[in-house]
Order: C-alpha cells, then structure tokens, then sequence
C-alpha cells in the first residue's frame, strides 16, 4: 500500500488506524465529521497561529536561551501550528537553544492527508515536506521525530489525559487547540486543564482561540490567572494566561 491510499486499510499486525472522518472543502480544508468542524480558521490558520499560540504565549522571544523550552500542544490535527512555530524557530535561532514540540492527538492523520491540508501554504513549504517524509505511514502510539537546527517533534497519539499523566517532562507554553470547546468539551475539561496546570512551569504560559465562558472558568479553577486578549480575524476574543504561585488553584 502506498502512501496516496487513504482507505483505512489495517495495519500489518491487523489493527485498523484510529482516525477520523475527514471532508474537504474549499479543495484542501479539512472538515471532521465526528466533531464537527474545520481544523483551522477559515480566515487563514496560519496567521491565527502567529497570532494565537505563537504571540500569546511571548514567542519566540521566550525560547531565545540556552537549554530546551518545551511546548506542549492539545490537538496536532495537520501539524499546521507545528511547521508555522519550526518557521518561525528558524527565523529566530540561538545558540544552544532546543526546542522540544510535544502533541497529545487522538486521532492522527495519515501522511497523505497532511501533506494535503498544508499544501495552501506556500510560507510553510519545507517545513510540510520535511514533516511529509518523516511521518508513520500508520501513526499510533508515541512519535518521536529530529529535525535539523536543535528541533524535536514528539506526538503522543491516545486520549490526552493519559498522555499528558504518563509525561514525565513539564512546559514551559501550551497550544490549546482542540476543536470547538462545545463539539469536544472534553478537551477543554476543568481535569484536563488542571493536569496542564500540573505539567508546567512556574512562570509558565499558555494560549487557545477559545473564549467560552467555562473554558475560562476550567482554566482558572486549575490555578491559572486567564485574562481576555483581542482575538484573531472576525473573532473577538481569545484567552492566555500564565502559571504563578501567586495565584492559588481552586
């Protein structure tokens, strides 16, 4: 089997993919039909992604330094917040710096589906190449991947509370990128935030699109000071926030 056929066929030791089921519209748009909703905005992903997780969590001001910061990420989907945060890692490198982009997905995408759901980025060309030639023909389990220039991908496929518990490693930012908060509350669960909350470091950040009214209280009774920031496009707002001791979980 190559990698251009997507019909789900079992793995060698028989086991089917655990992968959803993806509509395309607008030609290379993937849409999820069990959660019903687009991967990325419809504005332009890319530039939510600057915009959202790149300078809502200070970065990459933030990684500038020696030693590994590590990024944790709830959701990889196409891998798009990935190739734009490698972009932008390339544009602003620092000797003995590493950077270490940790991802918590459920359901993987194939290789070909990827490749695909990128491909309308010329900005991220290589970096979409470079993840294409790399990436399982069957993603499961844990995926650990180098790359050039002190870069190292990490995707942890399964539920994400059972992920991010058996990770031994805290982060010093957090994507939360899952999709809509009211087709998949489970991902925005005041547990899931609270065990985020627990894998990071002190002074650490995070950032999401999302704005909903529990998704803001679940971050706060984590422990986490949220505050209301403008969001990208036609959406009013977005949330980010930080870990301090200062502030006393719930």
């Amino acid at each position: 089997m190559t990698r251009d056929q997507l019909d789900g066929t079992p793995t060698p030791d028989g086991q089917s993919p655990n992968r959803q089921t993806l509509e395309w519209h607008e030609g290379d748009m993937p849409y999820s039909q069990e959660f019903g909703d687009h991967f990325y905005c419809r504005e332009d992903g890319r530039l939510e992604c600057g915009h959202v997780f790149l300078a809502g969590n200070g970065l990459p001001e933030r990684w500038r330094r020696p030693g590994t910061f590590r990024i944790g990420e709830l959701g990889f989907g196409t891998g798009l917040n990935f190739c734009e945060t490698w972009r932008q890692w390339k544009e602003a490198p620092f000797e003995g710096a590493n950077l270490h982009f940790v991802s918590f997905e459920r359901f993987p995408m194939r290789a070909p589906e990827i490749d695909r759901a990128l491909s309308r980025w010329p900005e991220i060309e290589a970096e979409r190449l470079a993840l294409y030639a790399q990436w399982p023909d069957y993603p499961e389990g844990r995926i650990d991947i180098d790359f050039a220039g002190g870069l190292r991908l990490t995707v942890i496929c399964g539920p994400a509370l059972q992920g991010i518990s058996d990770f031994s490693e805290v982060f010093d930012a957090w994507y939360l990128d899952g999709f809509a908060p009211k087709r998949n509350p489970d991902m925005w669960s005041v547990d899931l935030m609270r065990l985020a909350y627990e894998k990071t470091v002190e002074g650490g950040t995070f950032a999401t699109y999302a704005a909903a009214g529990f998704v803001r209280r679940n971050l706060q009774a984590a422990g986490f000071t949220v505050e209301r920031r403008p969001g990208f496009g036609s959406k009013r707002e977005m949330l980010g926030g930080v870990k301090s001791t200062s502030r006393v979980a719930e």
